[in-house]
């Protein structure tokens, strides 16, 4: 019989799922580190929500577990990098507490805006301040929401239920989905920061999105404006908030997140016109019901049928399905990262072409696999599990096709991507079904190990582009490890994919884009082989 430890505190519900399935589970929530130790290589999975870390000594004495369960989204406290080295499974649940949260950002938009806390706060201390809690009315109002995907679309609805205008900064929604959102899709947080009333955050936090709402950005705002976070601490520079909210800049802001948490000190605690909450996000009695069901079903699944759902480390394949699809994993993988890189974001669809062997396979993890690649980088934890449901959260349609011969080569995989940026397309195949290869991008038939760093550039076919781009990469000091030239069959124009044995500078990419007959250069990073 399985084992399973409840390791924090949770609803009483996940322990009658784990007994109806006939694990048998301990709750034992709040023991000291010794304590843990001591039992965590009696289970085999272990379910955690955010109290206990799942890290170096604690997760080296698990010798036996086989699934660690996180009933919630973020898995910072699971060190899944180790869990994967250890054949771990690790799960989360990512749809438990998005309603909740996202409740969470209006009434604190809500709050803000009409000084509850504080109107609060001068009630209860005996005073009777009418006059001095003049709020702002948010109908009519502008709001901007950074981030679009499961908690910031709820969020979007519930604010055009408040009627206000919808304007939303997410580099990773199409044109076509913010239409159908009901929202207008603006191009950079700047833009966005000018012309809203209310600015409310719903990104993850990545080296991308650290300081994201900085001092320009919110110099940018408009005076008189609000800023919430319930997202991340980190996102919003804490000093450059305090700055705006002391001067008046802003009229008020809301956070229930911090840089540093448990937040028991900070300096944004002494001005008045800043709301906080310790971290509620999740905190209702649906969320944590829902959250604690859905782990406890699934790690059930996992423990009993090897069933796996909401992994965040592992694709779900047999042994011999990974012998056979590991090299075409891995070609995808890289085919949807080339593009990722090399087109801007703005998705509205793929599509996934398989010709010959290809198409005789398991061609989900493929798909995965290409997802994966395209969103990764930009996008927190994803992996060929989640990459399917981050891309249809995004509006993303993803469509395949499959046909049993191919013209030129015996399997041959072929992805286009259709977004904001127009239309792209590559192919890859397997030389000696192990060895993968990019054969084709757009028009061009260009054949390319899929590996290393590569500058992908456009220009017209005039003579001496070569020699330039030699010269300027001469110039920097940097290598070239392959150099590979072909010829748009639909434009006429060149296509040189180029191999370097070091990383391009931001000038020297601009020096390349600037060179006369030059129409676009990409840089990718695809990784070693």
């Amino acid at each position: 019989m399985s084992k399973v430890w409840i390791a924090d505190k949770m609803s009483s519900r996940a322990i009658e799922v784990f007994k109806a399935r006939g694990i048998e589970v301990d709750y034992r929530p709040g023991l000291s580190d010794e304590e843990k130790l001591a039992i965590a290589g009696d289970y085999d999975g272990i379910a955690v929500r955010s109290s206990t870390t799942l890290k170096g000594p604690l997760l080296a004495a698990a010798t036996r577990t086989k699934v660690i369960g996180r009933a919630g989204i973020g898995v910072d406290n699971v060190d899944v990098q180790e869990c994967s080295r250890n054949g771990i499974v690790v799960m989360n649940t990512p749809f438990g507490n998005t309603i909740t949260t996202a409740e969470l950002a209006v009434a604190h938009i809500v709050a803000a805006a009409r000084m509850i806390p504080q109107a609060s706060a001068s009630t209860r201390s005996g005073k009777w301040e009418k006059n001095r809690f003049m709020g702002m009315e948010l109908t009519g109002k502008k709001a901007g929401v950074i981030g679009a995907g499961n908690i910031g679309a709820i969020v979007c609805d519930r604010l055009k239920g408040l009627h206000m205008s919808v304007f939303v900064y997410d580099p990773f929604i199409s044109d076509e989905r913010a239409a159908a959102m009901g929202v207008s899709k603006v191009e950079t947080v700047a833009e966005l920061a000018a012309m809203v009333d209310v600015l409310t955050i719903h990104v993850p936090l990545l080296d991308a999105t650290r300081n994201l709402i900085n001092a320009d950005i919110i110099g940018r705002m408009k005076k008189g404006s609000i800023i919430v976070n319930c997202a991340r601490g980190g996102i919003v520079d804490e000093a450059a908030l305090y700055e705006a909210c002391k001067s008046g800049h802003l009229r008020a802001a809301a956070l229930d997140v911090f840089a540093r948490e448990p937040a028991t000190e900070n300096p944004l605690f002494e001005l008045e016109n800043v709301s906080f909450t310790p971290h509620i996000g999740a905190s209702t009695d649906e969320a944590q019901e829902n959250v604690a069901v859905q782990i406890a079903e699934q790690m059930s699944d996992f423990l009993l049928n090897g069933v796996v759902r909401n992994a965040v480390n592992m694709p779900s394949l047999s042994e011999e399905e990974q012998r056979l699809l590991s090299p075409y994993m891995l070609l995808a993988e890289r085919m949807g990262r080339f593009i990722g890189q090399t087109m801007r974001p703005g998705y509205a669809r793929i599509t996934a072409h398989f010709e010959g062997h290809a198409a005789s396979v398991n061609r989900k993890p493929l798909i995965n696999s290409l997802l994966t690649g395209l969103l990764s980088g930009s996008m927190e934890e994803v992996n060929a599990v989640n990459a399917g449901m981050l891309a249809k959260d995004r509006g993303i349609e993803i469509n395949e096709t499959a046909r049993d011969t191919s013209e030129n080569f015996a399997t041959m995989i072929r992805l286009e991507v259709e977004g904001d940026e127009g239309t792209r397309s590559i192919s890859g195949t397997l030389f000696d079904e192990t060895r993968p290869r990019l054969v084709s991008f757009d028009t061009c038939d260009v054949e390319i190990a899929p590996a290393g760093n590569l500058i992908f550039l456009q220009n017209e076919d005039r003579p001496g582009v070569i020699a330039a781009v030699g010269r300027i990469l001469a110039d920097a000091d940097i290598n070239i490890g392959d150099f590979r030239l072909g010829r748009r069959s639909d434009t006429r124009n060149a296509v040189a994919l180029i191999q370097v044995d070091s990383t391009p500078g931001e000038d020297v990419l601009q020096k390349l884009e600037t060179l006369p007959n030059v129409l676009m250069v990409r840089y990718a990073e695809l990784g070693e082989m």
